[in-house]
């Protein structure tokens, strides 16, 4: 048999190209977002669609609780991953009927700025800056960035209160603030002292945990070093007594610098202390860190005798860099172990947070000679060592004269985590310094209760911030800057702290009025209530912790908001934020409220690059969210996908962990996104002259319209579900795969016939629009949120038709909308049918390929199909499908879901097998065989058909179009001359 030919066209052939019911829309191809984008954006400003949603929907407040980005540059993936993030959350909120508002919020006092500007002056503008007028410049300066990164949220499409944001700045969230700290004060929680405190010399101020970074990289000079006993022959061990001339405790320390400051040896008397000889000394060592220890100094250390730690605390040694200052050993606590340096403990209160312990405990003095700038001060050895930065040449001179002396016993570099500050990326000291504390021991179990009663998505956040809270040390702070709130504090003559409920009013009355510029402007016994005036006082001039700042808001925006509820509905940023903003919320909350100031808390992981690398300006792998957006100056290179591209890859990833990002996943995501928007154009193509006002009801459907309106219901609940849960992941993912699977592969292709064919109102595509129809109505609304100026362009679209929900202006006013309950009745015997014939056409379509790659038929249509099947039960619910002719609804046969001219179905296996083209399905085991199909080619269906050729009047159509052709009065046509 010859390869199917196509039969010749001649002057009416053609003809009935018009009588076909071709798509029509105005929704476009391309996206053509650059253009697009802003005007959705201005219809939705010029119509205040945000403002009426978010005030006058029918349901409850929603409360989202924005988390201030720093004001102090361009945004960056991080943030639009997280304001994208969000706007999936508060756009669905709103489309669910609830009064859902974002107030955007600016972190603007801190370092960052301060520093920016001054780097920004001339080296005599910096030296006559007075600090009112660097308050000035550097409020400018975060004003200026706050528009710039309003503007670029925007252009993401984030909804928000962009008109009234809350500043840290503003002078309503700095008198809240000042509540919250008055209030903690006067409850005992704040307190100032001197104490060890993370000190940035590169900043010249005190930092918080939040504050640092721990890189890998960081390498120390740690020494072994020997100090003297002084006094053994005092002591009641025998062994200690006999070797009194020659004793000497081994330590070992990271940070020689902190030398000077050294007033104890710990010990811990759970631990076995050995006695070693070494070159006419006797070390004491912890006995199980006797063979390390003698591997570092490449000696044999000969154990003499064992000691406990008791036997040790109480006696005295020769401080190893002060002449004439003699130091005690004295009983540590569990942090001193046996898995590195000796187990004796190099003990400096000053400069170290167990050694403060300590020392506190035992009466010793916190001694710390060292200047804001990181410097010895000539605190010690007559200032031979003043000026000498402790991190560099210092480090240096303390281990040249611990030498000298015959101290040292090793150096060696040390390659471990050291915290550095996080804003000018350099090496921190602990150094004690007079500061104000937060103490969270007061409320430390409150705050693990509260911990507890907070839903924490991933679940891991929960034990994260658990740990974090359990095992922190009070939190300073007080920063010595000037761009910031000042601590609303006096001092007296003898430089003690006055503060009490009056001051605490007077300031915030002040500051709501003024701002916290004020601080700066009047004299102190302005600033002071009357009754306080003339007493000499003299105002502080330390600024808050930015943390405190930030970690006020919950008092000066969800409290004080009409559109939002304390506790707030969620909070959600960065997993950094365990121990930034959702830490300090907690503990001024807690403090001062006694509760969380958060029901439910969400994180999301850091943005990498597409190799899993973290961005870099040096490297050159910075992803720009808006050249993603808007394109680049190459915009072959850089093109411009626009808004809904970068928020459909945030849906995308799985934000509980870290995400990737570059040009190929974008590429990757653009390719999905026109997936999606081109199955939605070709839904809405084919439904611009329905009216679902005379559609017809469930029960009349064909059996593949019930089975596509319960996947359609099923694919719709688990959207709901997955929007529920904040799972964007599992949105997208079922998104595409319906896209993909069960609409562009399966029922779509399958309703072509069915759309272009038919008569206008004929049953057959009346009821596939149905099915369209609410395809669009439920996935419209179920994307809106993930892809809102594709929704808004797609409902602009149906808008010109008469619809249910014309009256509204926007998608988002049109709300949420559930499947009709008649979708989700169960009918588990047609669903296991269909989806049989699913895994039967997988395996058809192989077989036609095979054909056509042949040569032997082109279209589908082409060919006849042989399904052979055994399984009495298969054949059975296949034989439903495949109805004698003129006895089916021309919708629910083989023929047309297997998109062939013809199905011969048999239990006789030579009928498939005996096909010029057949295989065994791995899907089904049906066997399927393909032979090409007999008749003449239809003009208009292009069904081949014997009867093509017998109609007088339609001679070049099959006698279902020529029945079509009939009922709209279409005049007959000549005879053409057919193929041979």
């Amino acid at each position: 048999m010859g390869a199917r030919k196509e039969k010749k066209e001649d002057a009416n052939s053609g003809f009935y190209k018009n009588t076909v019911n071709l798509p029509s829309t105005n929704f476009s191809q391309r996206a053509n977002a650059v253009k697009t984008e802003p005007e959705i954006q201005k219809f939705w400003a010029d119509s205040k669609t945000y403002e009426k949603l978010s005030s006058e929907n029918p349901r409850e407040v929603y409360s989202l609780h924005d988390g201030p980005p720093y004001a102090n540059g361009d945004i960056h993936m991080g943030h639009a991953l997280n304001k994208v993030l969000k706007d999936f959350i508060n756009r669905y909120q709103l489309l669910q009927g609830k009064k859902a508002t974002l107030i955007p919020g600016w972190d603007c006092h801190g370092l960052p700025i301060e520093l920016k500007v001054l780097q920004s002056l001339k080296s005599k503008e910096r030296k006559d800056l007075t600090p009112s007028a660097l308050r000035k410049k550097a409020k400018e300066f975060a004003l200026k960035t706050i528009e710039s990164q309003k503007a670029s949220f925007q252009r993401l499409g984030v909804w928000a209160s962009w008109d009234t944001p809350y500043l840290t700045l503003n002078p309503e969230y700095e008198a809240a603030q000042i509540e919250v700290f008055g209030k903690m004060f006067l409850e005992g929680y704040i307190y100032r002292g001197k104490k060890p405190v993370h000190w940035s010399p590169s900043s010249r101020t005190a930092l918080a945990e939040a504050e640092l970074e721990y890189p890998d990289e960081h390498i120390s000079r740690s020494i072994y070093a020997a100090f003297s006993i002084v006094d053994a022959d005092k002591s009641k061990n025998e062994l200690v007594k006999k070797h009194s001339d020659a004793l000497s405790v081994a330590v070992w320390t990271t940070t020689p610098w902190t030398l000077p400051a050294n007033r104890a040896v710990a010990v811990n008397p759970a631990i076995v202390y050995a006695l070693v000889e070494l070159e006419g000394r006797v070390l004491i060592v912890a006995k199980d860190l006797v063979e390390a220890v003698g591997h570092k100094l490449e000696k044999d250390l000969v154990v003499i005798g064992e000691v406990t730690g008791n036997d040790l605390a109480g006696l005295h040694y020769e401080h190893p860099i002060q002449d004439g200052l003699k130091c005690k050993i004295l009983i540590g606590g569990d942090y001193i172990t046996t898995e590195s340096g000796t187990g004796l403990v190099h003990t400096a209160p000053g400069h170290g947070q167990e050694d403060y312990i300590v020392g506190m405990r035992e009466g010793l003095e916190i001694f710390s000679p060292v200047d804001n700038a990181g410097r010895f001060t000539d605190e010690f050895c007559e200032g031979s060592f003043a000026g000498l930065s402790v991190l560099d040449e210092g480090n240096q001179a303390i281990i040249d004269h611990v030498s000298k002396r015959d101290v040292l016993l090793l150096e060696e570099k040390y390659n471990h985590k050291y915290p550095y500050d996080w804003r000018t990326k350099k090496p921190t000291i602990f150094r004690a310094t007079e500061q104000w504390f937060a103490s969270v021991e007061g409320f430390r179990d409150q705050a693990l209760e509260a911990v507890r009663g907070v839903q924490w998505t991933p679940e891991a956040g929960e034990k994260r911030i658990f740990n974090m809270i359990e095992g922190r040390n009070d939190w300073c702070i007080s920063r010595q800057r000037t761009w910031g709130v000042p601590i609303p504090v006096f001092y007296d003559g003898d430089g003690e702290p006055v503060l009490n409920q009056q001051i605490i009013s007077r300031v915030a009355e002040l500051f709501r009025e003024h701002g916290s510029d004020i601080w700066w402007e009047l004299e102190a016994e302005d600033l002071l209530p009357e009754q306080y005036r003339g007493e000499g006082l003299q105002k502080g001039m330390d600024t808050m912790d930015v943390w405190f700042d930030s970690g006020s808001s919950w008092n000066a925006v969800t409290k004080q908001s009409p559109e939002m509820t304390f506790p707030a509905d969620v909070y959600l940023e960065g997993s950094d934020q365990h121990r930034g903003w959702f830490q300090s919320s907690l503990l001024t909350s807690v403090a001062t409220e006694g509760q969380a100031p958060y029901k439910k808390v969400l994180t999301h992981g850091f943005v990498l690059d597409q190799n899993g690398l973290k961005m870099s300006k040096s490297v050159g792998n910075v992803v720009d969210p808006l050249k993603l957006v808007n394109g680049g100056n190459n915009q072959k290179t850089e093109p411009a996908y626009g808004a809904d591209v970068l928020r459909l890859w945030v849906s995308s990833v799985d934000y509980s962990g870290d995400v990737l990002v570059g040009p190929e996943i974008i590429k990757t995501v653009s390719d999905s996104y026109r997936k999606i928007r081109n199955t939605l154009r070709y839904i809405v193509s084919n439904v611009n002259d329905y009216d679902p006002r005379t559609g017809m009801s469930f029960d009349e459907l064909p059996v593949l319209d019930k089975y596509m309106l319960r996947r359609l219901a099923t694919i719709a609940e688990d959207m709901e579900a997955a929007y529920e849960t904040s799972s964007f992941v599992r949105l997208y993912q079922g998104l595409m795969r319906f896209a993909t699977v069960d609409l562009s592969n399966f029922y779509l292709d399958i309703a072509k016939d069915r759309l272009y064919i038919s008569g206008t109102d004929d049953y057959r595509r009346r009821s596939c629009q149905k099915v369209l129809y609410h395809l669009l109505e439920i996935l419209t609304r179920s994307i809106a949120p993930i892809l809102p100026h594709t929704a808004e362009d797609l409902g602009e679209t149906l808008y010109l038709r008469n619809v249910p929900w014309k009256t509204s202006s926007s998608v988002f006013e049109a709300g949420w909308i559930q499947p009709e309950p008649s979708w989700s009745h169960e009918d588990p015997e047609t669903d296991a049918a269909m989806e049989l014939f699913r895994r039967v056409r997988t395996d058809v379509n192989k077989c036609l390929d095979a054909a056509r790659n042949a040569k032997r038929i082109g279209s589908g249509l082409a060919a006849k199909v042989s399904l052979s099947v055994a399984d009495d039960a298969v054949i059975e619910a296949l034989q439903k499908f495949n109805p004698s002719s003129g006895e089916g609804n021309t919708v629910d046969e083989l023929c047309y879901y297997l998109l062939v001219s013809e199905v011969n179905l048999s239990k006789d296996m030579a009928v498939a097998d005996g096909a010029e083209f057949s295989l065994v399905g791995e899907e089904s085991g049906v066997h399927v065989g393909v032979d090409v199909a007999s008749g003449n080619k239809c003009d208009r269906c292009w069904v081949y058909s014997e009867q093509v050729g017998k109609s007088e009047n339609h001679p070049l159509l099959c006698d279902r179009c020529e029945e079509v052709m009939t009922n709209i009065g279409v005049t007959s046509q000549p005879v053409p001359e057919l193929a041979q």
